[in-house]
This record gives C-alpha cells, sequence and structure tokens, in this order.
C-alpha cells in the first residue's frame, strides 16, 4: 500500500530531528537528513502497524474484512 505523510524537519545543533504532521507521536532524529528521515520512516510504520493489530485485535469472528487502497 503506498501512502503519503508530511515531515517536518529541523536542524537542533548537530542534530535533525523530524515528526510527521498525520501521525501523533511519530518522531525521528538523526546526525543526517536522511539517517532522521529512514528512522521517521521507521516510527511511523511501527506506529500504524501497532494500531492496526490493536484495532483487529476485537474483531468478531463473523466480521469480513478487506483490504482497500487510498491514495
Amino acid at each position: 500500500m503506498h501512502n503519503e505523510f508530511t515531515a517536518i524537519i529541523e536542524k537542533d545543533g548537530d542534530w535533525y530531528i523530524a515528526y510527521c504532521a498525520e501521525i501523533p507521536g511519530a518522531n525521528g532524529q538523526g546526525k543526517t537528513r536522511e539517517e532522521c528521515l529512514d528512522n521517521l520512516r521507521e516510527a511511523i510504520e511501527l506506529i500504524l502497524e501497532e494500531r492496526r493489530e490493536e484495532s483487529l485485535a476485537g474483531i468478531v469472528p463473523e466480521a469480513q474484512q478487506e483490504l482497500i487502497a487510498v491514495g
């Protein structure tokens, strides 16, 4: 699935820090801009995976599930 998110990137001394505007709690940091963005991507993936698992855990067995693509 293809999703796009907004990364807000700032320079803080020797470090780059970033957060995702659409996903509260998704943050990244790194000595380089690319390292920072890689860390943010990983945070976004982990948060979305955890939210998906939590939401699916309460579904009754007879409910139907179907993946949909957005974007």
